[in-house]
């Protein structure tokens, strides 16, 4: 299975912020590219030049690779409605996001891992597939065997307003529900999603 590997916060760098909110971020004190031309490097960038780092920053935080999230793009626009709001609502409803809204993991990419190894359950059945996507009224929860790894049993004891409103999971619960869908308002990780549309839309 593809993936990214590397340094991540060397991406966060790349961007121009740090797309996972982390406050030790190496983007916060140094706030341009890496290498030793990096801080001569910023420069205004053209149309093109901002719809491709916006849809960086996304790509980058949910941790897919380009034709996943073109394909995702393509989903959106194919349900109708208003694509930028169906995109969103897609990524966030991937399994491994919803795992790491819900505390279970430290990081997306960690909750990627989670759940191909098979230590995520969604209505009770095991799944270890990072691009299922939940549906309001389906169960998220972890493994019985799974409750001592040290990431998850400290992730559930994170205060219950730490999830986000479309997501229900009592304080020290091992599982939690989907009660709606994701939205533009709802969704914790703000991006340029006009931007995103209008790079995929060319």
């Amino acid at each position: 299975m593809a993936r990214q590997t590397g340094a991540k916060h060397k991406l966060c760098r790349r961007l121009g912020e740090c797309i996972w909110g982390k406050p030790n971020c190496s983007s916060v004190k140094r706030p341009f590219p890496p290498g030793q031309h990096g801080q001569n490097q910023r420069k205004k960038k053209s149309v093109y030049g901002m719809q491709l780092l916006q849809k960086q920053k996304v790509r980058v935080h949910y941790g897919l690779m380009e034709r996943q999230l073109k394909n995702t793009f393509a989903t959106a626009k194919q349900m109708g409605g208003v694509t930028d709001a169906n995109f969103m609502m897609l990524l966030e409803s991937r399994l491994d996001a919803v795992t790491y809204r819900m505390g279970f993991a430290n990081s997306m990419s960690a909750a990627r891992q989670l759940v191909s190894h098979g230590h995520m359950l969604v209505d009770g059945h095991p799944v270890d597939r990072p691009s299922f996507r939940v549906t309001p009224g389906m169960t998220v929860g972890v493994a019985e065997k799974s409750r001592k790894i040290p990431m998850i049993a400290n992730g559930v004891e994170l205060p219950g307003n730490r999830v986000p409103e479309y997501l229900d999971r009592a304080q020290g619960a091992f599982e939690g529900k989907m009660t709606s869908l994701p939205n533009l308002e709802t969704i914790p990780f703000q991006a340029d999603t006009a931007a995103v549309i209008g790079f995929y839309s060319r």
